[in-house]
C-alpha cells in the first residue's frame, strides 16, 4: 500500500465528508478512495470512518488520525519543497481568496511581481469580503483581515493593518465634523456588511457605537467611492485609505481616539501536500510584506 497515497484520500474524504467528492479532487476512482481508506483501517485496526447512505463522518479514532495524518503531510510537503528548493522552475496554478480591495491595492501588485519572476505560475484570485471555505472552493491561500485567526487553519501573521475613519473635504464643509464616537449616530454613516458597531479606545476607555445610514454593502472599494462622493462617513482599512487621505480625497477624523489594528494573515488548510509553488509565493509576500500599514 502506498501509504502518502492513501493518508491523503482519507484526509480529502474528512474534509469533503464525501468519496465522491475527494475522489473527483484528487483525479482517481471512487473505488481507489474507498480502498484506500480501507487499507489504512486495517493497518491501524480500527475503524476510522461511519459511513452511511447519505453521510460519512468520523469515529473518535479517526479525528485523532486526521490530525497526526495531517501533520505527516504537511511535513511531506516541507521536506519535497526544501529537497527540491533552487534546482526546479516553479510552475503550476495558486487558488488565491482575498478581500477585495486589499485584492486591488496590495495583493495584485504583489502577483504581478511574482509572476514576473516565475512565469510558468498562474494565480488564480477569487475576491470576495466574505470568508471562503477553502475545502469546497479549492483555495490554497486565504489573506484575511483579523486578530483571531480560525484554529483549524494554519496562519502565517504577515503585518499589522490599521482603520480609520473618514469623510471627504466637501461632507466636512457642509457638515459639523464629529468630535466623539456618540456623535456618529448624527451622521449618515457608510456600513460594510459585516461591521456596524465601530469601537473607539481613549485613555484606555472603550466606547462602541453602532452605526446607520443611506448605504450598506460587502464591498470596502463601494464604500471608498461613497465617501469620496460626500455620501457619508466610512471606517476603512488604513492600506487602502492611505493615498486617498495623501491626496486629499479623504480626510480622517476622531484622530483622538485609537482604533484597534487588525493583523493580516495567510491561511491555509492543514492537509494533503502543499506545492512548492504555494509555500513559495506564501514566503514571498511574508518577505515582501514586513511593514505594518498603520496611521
Amino acid at each position: 500500500m502506498d501509504r502518502i497515497t492513501a493518508i491523503k484520500s482519507f484526509v480529502e474524504v474528512a474534509h469533503l465528508s464525501s468519496f465522491t467528492k475527494a475522489a473527483e479532487r484528487l483525479g482517481l476512482s471512487r473505488l481507489q478512495v474507498t480502498r484506500h481508506v480501507q487499507e489504512l483501517e486495517q493497518w491501524l485496526e480500527q475503524r476510522l470512518l461511519h459511513r452511511t447512505t447519505r453521510k460519512v463522518s468520523l469515529t473518535q479514532h479517526g479525528e485523532q488520525a486526521l490530525h497526526r495524518f495531517e501533520r505527516i503531510l504537511d511535513e511531506t510537503s516541507a521536506l519535497i519543497a526544501e529537497s527540491t528548493e533552487g534546482r526546479q522552475t516553479l510552475s503550476g496554478t495558486v487558488r488565491i481568496s482575498s478581500p477585495i480591495g486589499f485584492a486591488q491595492n496590495m495583493l495584485v501588485n504583489a502577483v504581478s511581481q511574482f509572476i514576473a519572476q516565475h512565469p510558468n505560475v498562474k494565480i488564480d484570485i477569487h475576491a470576495s469580503d466574505s470568508f471562503s471555505n477553502l475545502v469546497e472552493q479549492r483555495i490554497d491561500i486565504a489573506f484575511r483581515y483579523t486578530n483571531t485567526p480560525d484554529e483549524n487553519l494554519i496562519a502565517r501573521r504577515l503585518m499589522v493593518i490599521g482603520a480609520c475613519v473618514c469623510a471627504s473635504p466637501e461632507y466636512l464643509k457642509k457638515n459639523k465634523v464629529p468630535e466623539k464616537p456618540e456623535a456618529l449616530t448624527e451622521h449618515p454613516c457608510l456600513v460594510h456588511l459585516s461591521h456596524d458597531k465601530w469601537r473607539f479606545i481613549k485613555a484606555e476607555q472603550s466606547v462602541e457605537v453602532k452605526v446607520n445610514g443611506p448605504l450598506v454593502c460587502n464591498d470596502v472599494p463601494t464604500l471608498v467611492q461613497a465617501a469620496m462622493n460626500g455620501t457619508g462617513i466610512a471606517w476603512l482599512p488604513y492600506d487602502i485609505a492611505r493615498s486617498y487621505i495623501t491626496e486629499n480625497k479623504l480626510v480622517p477624523i476622531l484622530q483622538d481616539y485609537k482604533i484597534e489594528n487588525n493583523q493580516l494573515w495567510a491561511v491555509y488548510l492543514s492537509r494533503s501536500y502543499q506545492s512548492p509553488v504555494v509555500r513559495a509565493f506564501i514566503d514571498f509576500v511574508a518577505a515582501l510584506w514586513q511593514e505594518d500599514i498603520v496611521p
